[in-house]
Parts: C-alpha cells; sequence; structure tokens
C-alpha cells in the first residue's frame, strides 16, 4: 500500500512537490517566528549598546566626608565599596576626590576646585611645562592660568574654601591652612564629555567666567593638605565584556546588588548610573518586536494553511475517478482513507520537516545580512511552533478531502463541481464573527496586542479577503453572461471558467490576502519608517542641538548671534520653567532664526507666520549705559519693621551675564540709591524693578514715586506710566515729577513686587501644540508667572512635542527678573553649520555639554525593537507572494486536463484561435489582476482596524504626531510589483495551457 502511494505521489510529482512547498512555507513560517525574536533580541541588545551614549554605559559612586572630623555618623566608609564592585566585572574604574579652594584667582565669587583624578596625565593635553610627579604638584587649566598670570614653575598658595551664603553678597572665603603648591604645567582638556571624566561636570561654564577648569594635583598633596567637605568619587565605565548581550541580566542582577550594598555601607553613599536606562530601552524594544512578529505571524501561517486547503481540494477534485475506482472495488474505508490522503499527508510530511530547517536557515541568513556579527543563537525553542503548524497543515488538508472521502460512487464518477453551499458559508460566517470579535478586543483594550487581540490582523483580513470572493460570482457571472450576447466569447469562456468553478472562488480569497498580507506588511514598515524620520528630525528639533554648559540667557543669545550673524544656520534656545505637573513643557528660541533652523511640522502654519506672531515689534528696551546705577526716588508711608528694599534686575548689553543690584532699604522723603555693577560697563538693560521684604511680614504697603534711573552716562530710562507695569501686589501710574508705585500687599511680599518695562508684547504672544493654557498663562522663563496669549496652533513643537509651548526667547527674556542662568541652553544647527562650529561657540564663551543629531538618532531609532522587527514583514509579505504564486501553478497544473478536453473540443467544433488564446491566457492574469485590487483595499481596511495598535514608534523622549497611514504611491509601487509577479506567473499557466490544446 505504501509503494502504491509512493507511486502516485511520483506520478504526480509536480503537484507533491508544490504540496511540499506550501507546507514547508506553514512551517518554516511558525519556526521562523521564534527563531527571528532570538534573533532579533540579540540584535536589539547589540545595537542600542552600540548607539547609547557615555553616561548609559558608567556609573559614579559618590559620597562627601568631612576630613576633619574622623568618625563622621553616616558618612561613607569608601574602602569598604571595592567589596561591593565585585558584583560588576568587566568594569573599568576611576577613584577621584575634590574640595572647593581660594587663592589661586583674585574672584571670590567662584571657588577653585582641587581635585585628584587617577590617572588624569593619560586624558589631559600638556600645553607648557609637564604632568604632575612629586608632592605638592598641580596642573592648571590653560584659560585659568591666563586669567591669573601663572606659567609653569611659578608657586602658587591655596586654601580650602567654605561658602558664605550672605544675601548682599554671596561669596567663597578661605576655611584652613594655606598650601603652598607648584605649578608643574598648565593643561587642555580635548573631550570633556569623554567617558573618563564622569558626571562632575569639571569643565561646566561658570557664569561671568567661562568654561571652568578644575586643578589637578596627586593624592599625596590632597592627603597633606588641610580641607573639610570633600565630595568622593569612584567613576566605572562598562567594557565590552559587562555589556555582552549574553549577560544583560546578570548585569542589572549585579546594579541592584551594588546599591544594595552601597546603602548598608553608608546612607550618604549614592549610585548614579545611566544603565538601568538603556537596559528599560532594550526590553521596551524587545517587547515591542515580540508584538509586531507575530502580528504578521499569524496571518502567514493562516495564508499557508489556506493555501494547503486550497491546493488539496483542487488536487484531490482531479483525482475523482480514482478514487471512485478505489470505492467500486469495495475497499474497506481504511484504505479507502489511506489512498485518497496518503499522497497528499506524505508531501506535507516532508515539507514540514523541511520546513523546520529552512525557517532557522531563513533566519540566519537574514540576520547574517541585517544584523551582522550579532548571531542568532539558534536552538530546540525555535521548533516549540513547528508540530502545531504542522497539524494545522495536516488538517487543512484533511478538511480540504473530506467530501471526496464521503461522497458516494456516483458523486465521484460525475465529476460534479462542488459548490460552495451551506457548510462553506457557515465557516466563512465564523470567520467573520471571529474577524469581529478580534477587532473589538482590540478596541476595547485600548490596543493591547494579547490574547485574541493578536489574532486581529490576521482574521480581519482574511474575512474580508472571504467576503470579496463571496461577492466575486454573481459579479463575473453577470460580466460572463453580458460578454456572451455581445459576442465575445473569449472573455467569456474565461470568465465562465472562474464562476461555475469554487475552487477558483477560493484562489480569488487566497490572492486577495495574499496581495493584502503584502500590502499590510508595508503599511507597516512604511508608517514605521517615516515616524523615525519624525522622531529623529522633529523630536531633535533641528538637525543637531547643542546642549552647553549653564549661561545666562543673553550670554547665550549674544555668543549665537556672534558666531552667526546672519542667521543662517545657529539658533538659540532654552527651556520654560514648568512650575506645576500640568503645564507643558516650554521652548523658548531665538524666532529671527526659527525658519531657517528648526525642523518645522508637516500641517503647522508656516514657520514664518509662526515668527511673525511671535515676534510682533515692540518698544525699544529701556537702558542705561554706564556702571553707576543710580535710582531718585521718593517714598512716603515708611512703617518701621515694614521698610521696602529696592533691588533692580539688569542684564549687560556685552555679554557679561545679568545680575539683581541690592540698593538697600528705602527711606523716607526723597533720596539718591547708587550701587557699582561692573558688568553695566558697557550698558545694561533693566530688566525690572523689586520692592520686598521679609517672608513672614504680612500687610505691607508703601508709596514711592520713581523719579529717576540712570547712571554717569546716557541712559534711556522712560518715566512714562505708560512704559511700565505691575501685574500683581500693587500698582503704577503717573505723577507729576515720575513714575508712581503703589504697593499693596495684605498677604505680605514671598517673591517680592515687581515693577516691569514695557518692552515687549504682552500678553506674550505663544503657539501652542495641544491645549490652550490653563487660565491665558504660563510659567515664564524665570519661573514667575506671566499672561500669555496663544497666535497659532501647532501639531507639535519641536523638541518638545505635541503638548507644548513656543515663545521668542529674547522677549521671554526681557521679562525675566531671575538673573539666572538659562534652563537647558542649546543652540539649535541646520546642515549649512561650519564643521568648526562647536570651535566657534567655545571661543564666544560657550561650553558644549553635550550633541544630539538627527542623523545619529535615527540610526539608534534604527537600531531598537519595532524597526528591527519590521524586517520580518517584509519575509512575511515575500512569503505571502511566493505562497500566491505556488497556490496558482497548483491550481492552473490541476485544471489543466479538464480545460485541455474543454477548450480543445470547441476548438475542433470552429471556434477561432484567437478566440482560444484569450480565453486561456486572460484568465487566471484577470483573477489576478482584480485580486491585487482588492487585496489593497483590504490591507487598508485591516490598517485601519488594526494598524492603529501595533507599537511601531521607537522609545522616544516627548510624545509627537507620527504618521498614522502609509503613502499611496509606496503602496502602490508595492501593489504593482506583487500583481506584476503573480500576473507573470498566471500568465505563464496560460501559455502552457494554450500551448496544449489541439489544434
Amino acid at each position: 500500500m505504501i509503494a502504491l502511494v509512493l507511486a502516485m505521489v511520483w506520478t504526480r510529482r509536480g503537484q507533491a512537490v508544490t504540496l511540499a512547498l506550501l507546507a514547508l512555507f506553514a512551517v518554516a513560517s511558525a519556526v521562523a517566528s521564534p527563531a527571528y525574536l532570538t534573533a532579533v533580541d540579540r540584535a536589539i541588545a547589540a545595537g542600542q549598546i552600540e548607539t547609547s551614549v557615555a553616561t548609559e554605559r558608567g556609573l559614579s559612586i559618590t559620597g562627601r566626608v568631612d576630613n576633619r572630623v574622623e568618625s563622621e555618623s553616616g558618612a561613607p566608609a569608601f574602602a569598604n565599596v571595592g567589596a561591593a564592585l565585585i558584583e560588576l566585572p568587566g568594569f573599568s574604574y576611576v577613584y577621584a576626590s575634590a574640595f572647593p579652594t581660594v587663592g589661586l584667582e583674585k574672584d571670590a565669587g567662584n571657588d577653585t576646585q582641587l581635585v585628584f583624578r587617577q590617572d588624569v596625565c593619560a586624558h589631559v593635553r600638556i600645553v607648557s611645562g609637564r604632568c604632575l610627579i612629586g608632592q605638592d604638584d598641580v596642573i592648571v587649566g590653560v584659560r585659568t592660568a591666563q586669567r591669573a598670570g601663572l606659567t609653569a614653575g611659578d608657586p602658587v598658595t591655596m586654601t580650602y574654601a567654605a561658602f558664605e551664603d550672605d544675601p548682599r553678597d554671596p561669596h567663597w572665603e578661605a576655611d584652613g591652612i594655606p598650601k603652598r603648591l607648584t605649578v608643574a604645567g598648565t593643561y587642555e582638556v580635548t573631550d570633556p564629555a569623554d567617558v573618563y571624566w564622569g558626571a562632575h561636570g569639571y569643565f561646566d561654564a561658570v557664569p561671568g567666567r567661562g568654561p571652568d577648569e578644575p586643578v589637578f594635583t596627586g593624592a599625596t598633596t590632597v592627603a597633606t593638605m588641610d580641607h573639610g567637605l570633600t565630595d568622593l568619587s569612584i567613576d566605572g565605565a562598562a567594557g565590552v565584556a559587562a555589556l555582552d548581550v549574553d549577560r544583560l541580566d546578570a548585569l542589572r542582577a549585579g546594579l541592584l546588588a551594588l546599591t544594595r550594598r552601597a546603602t548598608e555601607i553608608g546612607p550618604n553613599l549614592q549610585v548614579d548610573t545611566g544603565i538601568p536606562a538603556l537596559l528599560d530601552r532594550i526590553d521596551a524594544g524587545r517587547a515591542s518586536a515580540h508584538l509586531l512578529v507575530p502580528a504578521l505571524a499569524v496571518p502567514l501561517v493562516l495564508l499557508a494553511c489556506f493555501s494547503i486547503f486550497l491546493a488539496v481540494s483542487y488536487g484531490t477534485q482531479g483525482r475523482q475517478p480514482e478514487l471512485a475506482v478505489v470505492a467500486l472495488r469495495g475497499s474497506r474505508w481504511w484504505t479507502r482513507w489511506w489512498l485518497a490522503t496518503g499522497e497528499s499527508l506524505l508531501a506535507i510530511l516532508a515539507g514540514a520537516v523541511a520546513g523546520c530547517l529552512a525557517g532557522q536557515l531563513l533566519v540566519n541568513a537574514v540576520a547574517a545580512a541585517r544584523f551582522p556579527g550579532v548571531g542568532v543563537d539558534p536552538g530546540f525553542a525555535s521548533l516549540r511552533y513547528a508540530p502545531l503548524a504542522a497539524v494545522a497543515a495536516l488538517g487543512a488538508a484533511i478538511l480540504a478531502q473530506r467530501r471526496q472521502l464521503l461522497s458516494p460512487v456516483a458523486s465521484l464518477l460525475r465529476r460534479l463541481p462542488q459548490s460552495n453551499g451551506a457548510r462553506a458559508l457557515a465557516v466563512e460566517a465564523v470567520v467573520v464573527l471571529l474577524a469581529v470579535v478580534c477587532a473589538v478586543q482590540l478596541a476595547v483594550t485600548d490596543g493591547s496586542l494579547t490574547g485574541v487581540g493578536l489574532l486581529a490582523p490576521a482574521f480581519v483580513m482574511l474575512a474580508l479577503s472571504l467576503l470579496a470572493a463571496r461577492a466575486l460570482v454573481p459579479l463575473v457571472t453577470r460580466y460572463a453572461t453580458r460578454a456572451l450576447r455581445a459576442g465575445r466569447l473569449g472573455p467569456a469562456l474565461a470568465a465562465y471558467q472562474l464562476s461555475r468553478r469554487p475552487g477558483a472562488q477560493r484562489l480569488f480569497a487566497l490572492l486577495v490576502a495574499t496581495v493584502a498580507v503584502a500590502g499590510y506588511a508595508t503599511c507597516a514598515v512604511d508608517v514605521a519608517a517615516r515616524g523615525r524620520v519624525v522622531q529623529a528630525e522633529l523630536g531633535v528639533g533641528a538637525q543637531r542641538v547643542l546642549e552647553v554648559s549653564p549661561v545666562f540667557r543673553s550670554q547665550l543669545l549674544h555668543a549665537v548671534r556672534e558666531v552667526d550673524p546672519e542667521g543662517r544656520f545657529a539658533m538659540a534656545a532654552s527651556r520654560l520653567r514648568n512650575s506645576t505637573g500640568t503645564e507643558p513643557l516650554g521652548i523658548a528660541a531665538d524666532t529671527t532664526r526659527l525658519a531657517a533652523v528648526a525642523t518645522w511640522p508637516g500641517g503647522a502654519p508656516s514657520a514664518e507666520q509662526v515668527v511673525r506672531h511671535l515676534r510682533p515689534d515692540a518698544p525699544a528696551p529701556m537702558v542705561i549705559g554706564g556702571p553707576e546705577l543710580v535710582v531718585e526716588a521718593t517714598t512716603t508711608g515708611v512703617v518701621k519693621g515694614k521698610e521696602l528694599r529696592i533691588n533692580v534686575a539688569v542684564s549687560s548689553l556685552t555679554d557679561l551675564g545679568e545680575t539683581v543690584v541690592r540698593l538697600g532699604d528705602l527711606r523716607e522723603g526723597r533720596a539718591r540709591y547708587a550701587e557699582r555693577v561692573d558688568l553695566c560697563e558697557d550698558g545694561c538693560r533693566i530688566n525690572g524693578l523689586q520692592f520686598a521684604l521679609n517672608d513672614n511680614v504680612i500687610g505691607v504697603t508703601g508709596g514711592v514715586t520713581v523719579h529717576s534711573i540712570g547712571s554717569d552716562q546716557p541712559a534711556q530710562v522712560v518715566m512714562d506710566a505708560a512704559r511700565w507695569r505691575m501685574p500683581r501686589h500693587g500698582r503704577v501710574s503717573a505723577a507729576p515729577d515720575g513714575l508712581r508705585i503703589d504697593v499693596d500687599a495684605p498677604s505680605g511680599l514671598p517673591d517680592g513686587a515687581w515693577v516691569h518695562p514695557v518692552a515687549t508684547p504682552y500678553p506674550l504672544p505663544v503657539a501652542m501644540a495641544g491645549d490652550d493654557p490653563i487660565d491665558g498663562g504660563l510659567t515664564g522663563i524665570d519661573g514667575y508667572p506671566i499672561d500669555v496669549t496663544k497666535r497659532d496652533d501647532l501639531p507639535a513643537v519641536p523638541r518638545a512635542g505635541e503638548v507644548a509651548s513656543l515663545v521668542d526667547l529674547e522677549y521671554a527674556d526681557r521679562l525675566a527678573v531671575d538673573a539666572a542662568p538659562a534652563l537647558v541652553p542649546e543652540v539649535w544647527l541646520n546642515d549649512q553649520a561650519p564643521p568648526d562650529v562647536e570651535q566657534r561657540l567655545t571661543k564666544a564663551g560657550l561650553t558644549v555639554i553635550g550633541d544630539s543629531r538627527a542623523g545619529q538618532v535615527h540610526r539608534r531609532l534604527d537600531r531598537q525593537g519595532p524597526a528591527l522587527a519590521l524586517w520580518f514583514h517584509v519575509i512575511a509579505g515575500v512569503l505571502a507572494v511566493l505562497l500566491g504564486a505556488f497556490a496558482l501553478v497548483l491550481a492552473a497544473a490541476v485544471d489543466r486536463g479538464r480545460r485541455v478536453e474543454d477548450l480543445s473540443a470547441l476548438r475542433t467544433q470552429g471556434l477561432p484561435g484567437p478566440t482560444v488564446s484569450r480565453a486561456t491566457l486572460w484568465t487566471y492574469p484577470a483573477l489576478v489582476g482584480i485580486a491585487a485590487a482588492v487585496g489593497v483595499l483590504t490591507a487598508l481596511a485591516g490598517w485601519a482596524v488594526t494598524g492603529w495598535a501595533l507599537p511601531l514608534a521607537g522609545v522616544a523622549e516627548v510624545p509627537l504626531p507620527l504618521p498614522a497611514w502609509p503613502r499611496i504611491l509606496t503602496l502602490a509601487g508595492v501593489t504593482v510589483l506583487v500583481l506584476l509577479g503573480l500576473a507573470a506567473v498566471a500568465l505563464t499557466t496560460g501559455r502552457d495551457l494554450r500551448r496544449r490544446i489541439k489544434p
């Protein structure tokens, strides 16, 4: 019996090979999914590690001890930290200690950090002199040496310093025994962002002084110098072994153990690391991949089983005479069953075995090409779904032959075409119901691709394909009837071939599903690719964004405009201070360069229009011309114990910074209040007048008439009430001899009463993405509330996301009175920026501490889970087309014998040759063409129902308006390629059929 079945397989070996290939595709799809996930898990980890920044590959253990106290309660015992580091092999560590000193420079407003850092000489460039050798040697930064007038070999005396928080004159003062040291040399640091330097801010810019430069010395010098509170640190950099993709779980466990151990050693010991964020990003990418791959693996397996069902059904119909002979001989049921199914089962089993190997080899090939050097880690776990796929394939084959197994001999001999009756309709209804259930489950769970929700794409596309096929028969029959009445015999015969054979309906459904799977994969790949572009470009805000060390906003604006006076490639930007958790992020940008530099969101008003709205004409700022700030005012109603203090917030006009000048208590009657302000040497802008009092005093009232604000140089300060405003705690009015200010604060003045010159449009114009400002106000750039008016709605603010605000930086700075450095100062650059832009910015007084590039972010997103997982969608689309092509070949081969008989008879009866050619050549190409059009619509419908739930976006810092639909031209192009491939197969089968028709 086995020999007979093998003989049957050999006789129809073409059909057997095709069926084996279909089974191979089914099982290979089931094997490829877990195998690809294993490979992509490794690729995600390797990609994120490769594209991570230095802070994400290092850790820092810090603590503070008082060197003058032998045993301080809670002080970290750094000597015991080494035992904790055993938990993290593969790291290289650098020990450091630092404390503040004075004596090197005359400026008491800033300290000089004396730092011991292990192996420092290997990480600095000695400009003059030598590096550290003996005790009491120090090396000084080049700029610091120039300011202090020091050269190599000079002696210098340094003393431990403590900060005196004097409200009038905060400063550092000596608090130890002076130590005489020798300047061994001067140094420069080529890369302050190198992982060696950790995250200690050694080279951050100091307002008014530029980039900081610590003084480095040896461990012996630190030990012999008198000092108090000292910052100790151990910085670790993860090596290749520590970040091996096979031991990331051990790395996470080691970090947790280190954190626990550090807590046990001392409560003041702190472990800071960005490694958990890197591991979390890897986990998030893997989680997305584990949803995206099955989302199209399931439709592919169902399509393969449907192909097997169709192929076996077609093949069994062609063998009905053989099965009838077996039944006539009175064979027992198991013999009849074996002869009917054995041929198909053997082919499917052979294909299933080969599919186990083919699936893994396919993944190996894709991984080698797409993830070189990562490896795939093959194992038996990849085969866990192979038995299920094989059983599904065998079940589809047996189900396709149920009629031939159960039909009487008479029905088999008559070879009547099987109609799609009530059973077929019931099966299709079940599939449609499953699709509805899956789609509803997906919707009510807010897109959770778990449980039946994961099956939603598969069943939705299958259901739509079956419904489209169900609608095909009446339409084709109607067309065939009209063509026959019109005398177009070729099209009529081709159409009747499709309408009168139930198998043609299933073939059409299969082809529609084939195009739909390929189209759905195209939708996912295209939407994700465009989303990554948005995340990279709009998420960064420009082609490149440089974060700089803290500087005053006026300094940031001045430096950027000095580097790019024409506004072609650089723009200064800063963040607004978010005072509440409900307030959106805010960006303050130099909008004069916004259109030239920023990446602008699609669907937004033009950048030029937004700039016009955010930066309308405004009154000139009020300025003084020299360093002597003089305010003449008359005060009335001074109450003892409630004397108001007057302060003036000013900003240098020449990049020297900002400050709040304290002029002292107001005195009854007319008085002159003066103070020298060095940063106003070349002029200052007046930002506001503050009337302040102790926080715990309530019931504050007072009246002040300001006669003049000026200096020893010409000033432009107008005492016109129309040019001043007082938003709260009082009012301003005109007085005959100046500006009248009445203060009224029953609840006290915790933040003072501010009077602002009118130098900007007010309320401040703002462009918003998301909800409108709450109560028409936002937190200003200085942390104080300001009134705003929304002028434009944006889908997203560059770099801040789809819930954010955008204002003009210069106008926002004119409103600011905090005299504090900018929050997250940045320089945005476009692709026209010169290669040496960092050096130019450094020369202008800015220190670059971070560099974000849209290209780098795009490459990082390309290495995250969604992007890597979608390569499986490409594989699935190709396999789907191959399944459709093989099913088409098999259907044509089975139909060939009977159609040759029918058309040869018609040819003998006088049917013209051209008519026969049209009837043969265009039957299946027409079917393919219709299926392609319906398939792409099915893909779009499936995408509308389920595509929104796919986690296509990479990990991003802010939410952005990502594309939801594919580009029509891209989808159309892929559809045309699929159509051409399937049409070529269909034409080939048609030509083969035509050659067999005689004469």
